[in-house]
Order: structure tokens, then sequence, then C-alpha cells
């Protein structure tokens, strides 16, 4: 076995056990980067030198005794996370050369627990996209392709989508990410690997780049679900920095992976039943409660009846937070600048003129129109009234049951140059996920199949507020029956 061929927790028991020190596995990945990397575009900045040197630091921790819970093993950082040092773009031009004097509380908290930085992935420009393809730093490539045509690059999703390729790539042995609409569940069904978004307010959102502040959560990408398990533990935790963390203490979700499903009930909601949905992905759902029936689990039908209505909610929402958020990118605190030597005005114009990309000034306008005075109350009041329903659906259905199944995404990944020029087809990509951010609900998005041309397909686990260890259990439950062990065809040592 290859070090790149790990999982997390193999890694550990192996760092453990002697059989493999952390430097060594440190230098595998960052060999395999340097190997694969100009192909996929996963990261944007390697920190090879700060990598080795935490990778030895760590093989002395573990040498005296003294090694965390993640102690030595190499992760990939989404470049949303402000990383004290080292360059924080947010895949956008207008951060620039942009480096951060501080930590977010999410990497400091895996810092704390020995974790190795290996470097900053890509994603779409402030998280804004579903395909990677708006980064200023080119779009990043899916490790997997389809069996009857090989040479079309396909995108890995979005936002998150360097974090899910260089995990499904063997670049890194899981990878931080966020979720604002989909962000984590859908890059992970399109790479074949597990990822969850946990309850809003699990983990701190203090030093991540903001898109929309009541929807963004972080959480990670792993290649199992007791992997992001474990990421999870070290990653979640109170922040009196975030005034929306919440003050819980974090259970042993690794342990919740073993429970087992037997006696919970698993909602099937039947508003997530489309018009036109892909057979496969109708299949595939089926199989999933199938799955879950024969470990002993009921199956119980519900209804969530404002579904329909939450991605144009949604798609008000999150815009109008975003263009709050974004004003602040002004080129006179920090990031890039163009100055024409004309006056204040000038310099804000020219510099977002040339800082944000196409996508991220199209949701500046549309998030600065719903707030305006003519119109704030016909879309942002009305969209902030349909989301407290879509919350009350929810609210009702955990009286009915202990989880929610549905499928990740509406499709298998797709081709970098399909659907791109039509923003609602790209939009559209984020059906099956939305309704959880604007609940502020926990999902997995869990590896169970393949479609029609060998590409992966997930199942979406959907649980009650701050109840991730029964995700995690069922999620467990899919991940062993499905036995999902196709690798993607570019992996590290095999590109």
């Amino acid at each position: 076995m290859r070090p790149t061929d790990f999982t997390l927790r193999g890694a550990l028991d192996a760092l453990n056990e002697g059989e493999i020190t952390s430097e060594e596995l440190t230098r595998a990945h960052l060999d395999a980067i340097e190997a694969l990397n100009p192909r996929i575009n996963a990261y944007i900045t390697v920190t090879a030198e700060k990598a080795l040197e935490a990778a030895r630091a760590s093989d002395a921790r573990r040498k005296a005794g003294q090694a965390g819970r993640l102690d030595g093993v190499p992760l990939a950082i989404k470049d949303l996370f402000c990383t004290e040092g080292t360059r924080t773009t947010a895949a956008s031009r207008i951060l620039g050369e942009f480096v951060p004097p501080y930590e977010s509380t999410v990497t400091a908290n895996l810092l704390r627990d020995g974790a190795v930085f290996l470097g900053k992935v890509n994603l779409d420009e402030f998280a804004m996209g579903s395909s990677n393809a708006t980064s200023a730093f080119g779009g990043v490539e899916n490790p997997w392709s389809r069996r009857n045509d090989p040479d079309t690059k396909l995108v890995p999703g979005g936002s998150s989508g360097g974090s899910a390729a260089a995990v499904a790539a063997r670049l890194a042995l899981g990878a931080t990410a966020t979720d604002t609409g989909g962000s984590i569940r859908q890059p992970a069904a399109f790479c074949g690997i597990a990822g969850i978004k946990p309850t809003y307010g699990r983990c701190s959102r203090w030093g991540v780049v903001a898109f929309a502040s009541s929807l963004d959560q972080a959480g990670p990408v792993a290649r199992t679900v007791e992997d992001c398990a474990l990421l999870l533990g070290s990653m979640a935790g109170f922040d009196p920095k975030d005034s929306t963390s919440v003050d819980l203490p974090v259970p042993d979700f690794a342990a919740a992976c073993a429970r087992g499903v037997k006696g919970l009930r698993i909602g099937v909601p039947k508003e997530y039943r489309l018009p036109g949905m892909p057979e496969e992905i109708g299949r595939l759902w089926e199989q999933g409660l199938d799955w879950l029936r024969a470990e002993g689990a009921e199956i119980v039908e519900i209804s969530l009846p404002h579904t329909k209505y939450a991605l144009p909610t949604y798609y008000i929402v999150a815009p109008a937070e975003a263009s709050s958020n974004l004003a602040r990118y002004d080129g006179v605190r920090y990031g890039a600048r163009v100055s024409t030597g004309g006056d204040l005005k000038d310099l804000y114009e020219h510099t977002r003129a040339a800082g944000f990309g196409a996508e991220v000034k199209r949701r500046i306008m549309i998030g600065t129109y719903v707030l305006s005075a003519g119109y704030y109350d016909a879309y942002y009041l009305k969209a902030q009234r349909v989301r407290a329903l879509i919350k009350r659906d929810f609210d009702e259905a955990w009286e009915k049951v202990d989880a929610i199944l549905t499928p990740a995404t509406p499709s298998a990944a797709f081709g970098a140059d399909e659907k791109q020029d039509d923003p609602v087809a790209m939009y559209l990509n984020d059906v099956f996920t939305v309704t959880a951010n604007l609940a502020g609900l926990p999902g997995l998005s869990v590896p169970a199949g393949l479609d029609a041309q060998g590409l992966p397909l997930g199942l979406q686990v959907i649980g009650k507020p701050f109840d991730e260890e029964t995700v995690f259990a069922v999620g467990t439950a899919l991940e062993r029956a499905a036995d999902f062990t196709t690798l993607p065809g570019v992996r590290a040592g095999q590109a």
C-alpha cells in the first residue's frame, strides 16, 4: 500500500504503531501533489516546507508520548479559511496576496490536535458556484471520468471542489470545506467521497471568509464516514469570537459511527421525488432505503410541503447576504487596489470591477436588488418568511422520524463545458441540499453507487439539529451496505 492510499483512520493507526512517520506520510503527499496538481489544479498554494516542519514536530511529539488525536495527519485547507502567515485568496483576484495575521478557529483547532497542513485548495470564487469553474485561479478537474468518454474533463462540484478533488485524487487524507447551499455535499458526491455539513453553529465561522452568514457552515470531506467524524470532532466546538457558535459539548462522533440503525425511523420526503429526476438517481435512493430497512430501520414517508420554494428562497437570501458581506472589499483596507487617480468612488468601482468575477458580480447585483427600498418587502422579507416555513416543515417531521434519506445530487458530475453558460441550470444542482442550510440542519453525503457512465452518485442523510451522531450512524450503515470501493482513474500513483 502506498502512503497516499491510507484512510485517515488507517494513517493514524499506522502512525501510532510506528509503521510510518508523519514526515514520510507528508512527503508522499507532497510528491503526489507535485506530480498531479498541474493537471487537476486542486491546490492554489502548497506549503511544502511548513508541512515538513510540522510533520517532524509531530513525530517528536509522538515519540515523547504527547501525540494529539490527529497528530501527523496531512490535510488540505479550503482557501476560504484564514491561515496565519499563509496566503488566503477565496479564489478571488480582489484579495490579491492577502496573508492573514491570524488563524481561523477551525484550522486552529486542527493544529491544536496535531494536523499537518499541506496547503490551500481551490474553490469557486467566494464559494459562489457548483462547479469550481468560477475560481480566479482556474477550474479544478474531477479525478473521475466517464467510461465511454474519458477525454471530457468533468467538474468536481462546488464550491469545495478543490477539497473534494484533492481527497479523491489522494493528494490529502482529508480537507476542510464549507457549505452554504450544498458546497460540501455536492462535490463529495461528484468525487465519490464522504462529506458532512454540520448543524449551523456547530463549527465556528470566525476567520472564514464570509459568503452568506446565516447559511455558511464549515465541515470536513474525507474518504470515509468515520474519517469525517474524526475531523469534525476536532473542528467543532464553542467559540466566543463567533456570536452564532453554540455552546454545546462536542460528542464522540467517531464512536457514533458504530451505533447501527436498528429501531431508527428514516423519513422519505415525497416532495423530493422531482419530475424528470433521472431513473438511476431514483433507483439508488430506493436501494439506500432497502439497505437501511435490512439493517433494522423503519422507513416512513413524510411531507416537507414547502420544499418547492427552497431554491428561490435560497437564491434571494444568499445573494442578499453576499452583497452585504462583500461590501468590505473596497481597495482601501486590504487586498487588491486599482487606482486611476480619481476620487474614492472611482477607486471602489475600478477595484471591484477588476477584482470580482462574473458570478460574484451577478450575485452582488441580485442581492443589492432584493435589498433595495422598493423590493425589500416583496423579495427579501418574503423569503425569510418562507425560510421559517421550511424550518417548520422539518420541525414537524422530527416528531415522526429520526433522520431523513434523500439523493445528494440530481445527477453525476457534468462536463466542464456543460451547463456553465446557464446560471439557472447551475443553480438547480443545489435542489436536494439547500433545505438543510435554510433550516440549519446537519447533512451528510455518502458515496453509494455509480451511474451508467461509471461516475459516483451519493445519498444524503439529513438529521435533527445537533444530532450529527445519528447522521453518522445512518451514514456508516449506508457506507457498509454500499461497499463503494471503486476508485477514480486519476489519483496519486495513477496519473
